[in-house]
């Protein structure tokens, strides 16, 4: 009798560990991305994420052996991006992140994954303003978000000419902007493609882009899964995996220059 009762505690003990689902397998990662670029990185209400970013990401991380449900997806603010990384708050930022030669003083980049160029969004009204040139000796308002390459280069290029007012997302930029307060939003073409592709009866992307802008993924100084993350990327790139995630999430957007992944960006 005792062995019947063994026999049957074994069978509902193994029963019961067979019903769940496995728990997800390799390393968990921890990854900062936007919340506020449509078609790039967002936060939907459902707490879900969705973007470009966050593809390339899931992809990167797929490819270093993580389970999706082990990836945490955390905001990553332009002022906030390198401590994020020194501070070990986050493995990788996928941010719309621009390598720059004072950025690779403090972080890694693998990459680029993809080359953008600052531009210029403004009311679908305004005439006036039709590129970069329409900055010069004038006295228009611009918005961008503190700390991002676009705010810095308006600074040393235009400071003289332009009022520059930095906050602290550029849902906040959209809303000056169609509420009159500012003249135009400036930050890379993508991101102000998606805004205009979200307002296209009021809001239009003007001009040529005028500067180019290399996003990486960025990593810890010395990190030692660079070399993987460039695989990835690079596989991403030869599998169509690249191209399948621009037209899913950035639309008419057409990206001019395909990036060429490197080594040592």
């Amino acid at each position: 009798m005792r062995g019947a009762m063994l026999a049957v505690t074994v069978l509902l003990v193994v029963t019961g560990c067979g019903g769940g689902d496995e728990p997800p397998a390799g390393p968990k990662l921890t990854v900062g991305i936007r919340f506020d670029q449509p078609g790039l990185g967002t936060r939907d209400p459902d707490g879900g994420y969705a973007g470009f970013d966050v593809d390339v990401a899931e992809y990167v991380a797929e490819r270093l052996g993580a389970d999706k449900r082990n990836v945490t997806f955390v905001e990553a603010r332009p002022t906030e991006r390198e401590n994020m990384l020194e501070q070990q708050k986050a493995d990788m930022v996928v941010a719309t992140y621009s390598i720059t030669a004072d950025r690779k003083q403090r972080v890694d980049f693998a990459g680029p994954y993809f080359v953008a160029g600052q531009s210029l969004l403004v009311r679908k009204t305004n005439s006036d303003i039709d590129g970069p040139e329409s900055l010069n000796d004038s006295d228009w308002r611009l918005c961008s978000v503190a700390g991002s390459t676009p705010a810095r280069q308006v600074q040393a290029s235009y400071a003289q000419s332009v009022t520059l007012d930095q906050r602290d997302s550029y849902p906040e930029c959209i809303a000056a902007l169609l509420n009159g307060d500012i003249d135009a939003v400036t930050t890379d073409d993508v991101i102000l493609a998606g805004y205009a592709a979200q307002y296209p009866d009021k809001l239009k992307v003007v001009g040529k882009p005028f500067s180019t802008e290399r996003y990486g993924i960025g990593l810890r100084k010395g990190d030692g899964r660079r070399a993987k993350v460039t695989d990835a990327l690079r596989a991403m790139l030869a599998d169509g995996s690249w191209d399948r995630f621009v037209r899913e999430n950035l639309g008419g957007y057409q990206a001019a220059i395909r990036p060429e992944i490197v080594d040592s960006p």
